[in-house]
């Protein structure tokens, strides 16, 4: 049986450690007064840089826990919905939904489309009964925070599919927020497979906060970042559950 119920506080934190890399080029960019690599663009694979305000990047967003003031812990993506309601992230992220808000296109402290409240979190029993990584998936629906704005979060942004069938060796980009940091980044590379179950990807300062950042195959979400380690115990080297029937089930319901 599929839970769509509050889960209980089970969270595995990432690495912490400060972006070295990202910072030196920040800083490098404001020197020279130029733009860091976007998304279409794309840096070569391997190498994390910002990523870009756009079609692809604004459906990507930090998540807050509680008072927004105590900054972003997470990151969530909006997915393709019948009432554009509904978000992916890791179950990690969502210890306590109900205080939970979602802000995509977040950056610089500013979020052009708003906050969304969690309205319902979808998480197998799997995660829930006993934090299996293989499980560290979850879905979610939302509303606007102030209650102003009519239709979806995916009538602002638009929304990813979610195709689940990957290829063992399939490129992926990954966009995420750090919690260190007030705008996104993004790393593509190739990806193998842990084990039948995990998928990982070699993608510098993936640091934490990045936890539940979309895994992207062609525009379409193939997973989050969470499952082994919590996704990760090094910034180099990031996991996601493989999508299975259990999460595609999920989705189902969340999108129903």
């Amino acid at each position: 049986m599929i839970h769509s119920t509050l889960p209980r506080p089970a969270r595995r934190t990432r690495a912490r450690r400060a972006s070295r890399i990202l910072l030196a080029l920040s800083a490098m960019a404001a020197l020279i007064g130029v733009d860091l690599p976007d998304a279409a663009a794309g840096p070569p694979l391997g190498v994390t840089a910002w990523a870009l305000p756009g079609a692809t990047t604004d459906r990507v967003g930090a998540l807050f826990a509680g008072s927004r003031d105590g900054g972003h812990h997470c990151t969530a993506a909006v997915v393709h919905s019948e009432e554009g309601d509904v978000i992916a992230t890791a179950a990690h992220c969502l210890e306590s939904p109900s205080t939970t808000v979602f802000a995509p296109g977040y950056r610089d402290g500013k979020a052009p489309y708003g906050f969304w409240r969690i309205t319902a979190a979808y998480i197998a029993p799997g995660w829930t009964d006993g934090q299996d990584p293989d499980d560290d998936v979850a879905f979610a629906t939302v509303a606007p925070v102030d209650g102003g704005r009519t239709g979806g979060v995916e009538d602002l942004v638009g929304g990813f599919p979610v195709a689940a069938e990957q290829p063992d060796d399939a490129r992926v980009t990954v966009i995420g927020y750090p919690r260190t940091l007030e705008a996104p980044v993004r790393c593509a590379n190739t990806t193998d497979l842990l084990s039948a179950t995990q998928r990982r990807i070699g993608c510098p300062d993936l640091t934490g906060g990045t936890s539940g950042s979309p895994w992207l195959v062609k525009g379409a979400l193939a997973g989050v970042l969470g499952g082994y380690e919590g996704g990760g115990s090094v910034p180099e080297i990031s996991y996601s559950a493989v999508l299975g029937a259990q999460a595609v089930e999920l989705y189902r319901e969340a999108r129903s």
